[in-house]
């Protein structure tokens, strides 16, 4: 089966411009895609790792929309003593997507009830991964959107997950397609020069 590697991040958006710059110890790319639109992903310069991908769309009035973190997860605002806005409650549920170089993962923290409260399965309707609680304390429905901009579905046999330490962890082996659209996506990105250098030689 051939894989398209634009497809894997772009899907629907046409071409997208790229460019990279190094901040401390993250590479970061933002790309600009045809349809207004944006993504910027950040990957560890030690490791590669990805470790935060973000995208906003175009509003219908021509601005910039909220971003929605597709990898990591939002920094959380400080506290402003001065501000009437009611604090998020630092032992609600965190939900959070950290991937492995084979598996998608994501952890969801403070959830502190018996690993046999948690019902974890595939919504095939959907195409979602569903977490959720006898006690209906939480319910979660996970998309994986690098399998719908490849038009792949999600292999139940491939959903595996654990809870410890009062986290949900749920891991998704990356089916080959994925991969293969990945290590393509990698090399294009390895070929970006870096702002930061040209501008050092300049």
């Amino acid at each position: 089966m051939g894989v398209d590697p634009d497809a894997l991040l772009n899907a629907g958006k046409g071409r997208g411009k790229s460019s990279a710059t190094t901040v401390g110890d993250r590479r970061r790319v933002t790309t600009h895609f045809d349809d207004g639109s944006e993504m910027v992903e950040e990957y560890a310069t030690a490791t590669a790792e990805l470790v935060v991908r973000k995208t906003r769309e175009r509003t219908a009035l021509g601005g910039e929309g909220p971003w929605v973190y597709e990898v990591g997860e939002p920094p959380r605002p400080g506290f402003d003593p001065t501000s009437h806005v009611m604090q998020e409650n630092s032992q609600n549920p965190v939900f959070k997507r950290q991937d492995t170089r084979n598996d998608f993962c994501w952890r969801i923290r403070n959830l502190p009830y018996p690993r046999e409260t948690y019902d974890v399965f595939v919504d095939h309707a959907e195409q979602r991964i569903v977490v959720r609680t006898s006690n209906k304390k939480y319910f979660k429905k996970i998309e994986v959107p690098e399998l719908r901009r490849l038009g792949l579905r999600i292999d139940e046999d491939a959903v595996k997950w654990t809870w410890k330490n009062n986290t949900v962890i749920v891991a998704l082996a990356k089916p080959e397609e994925v991969l293969i659209a990945e290590r393509e996506t990698a090399r294009e990105r390895s070929k970006l020069k870096d702002e930061k250098e040209e501008c050092k030689q300049q």
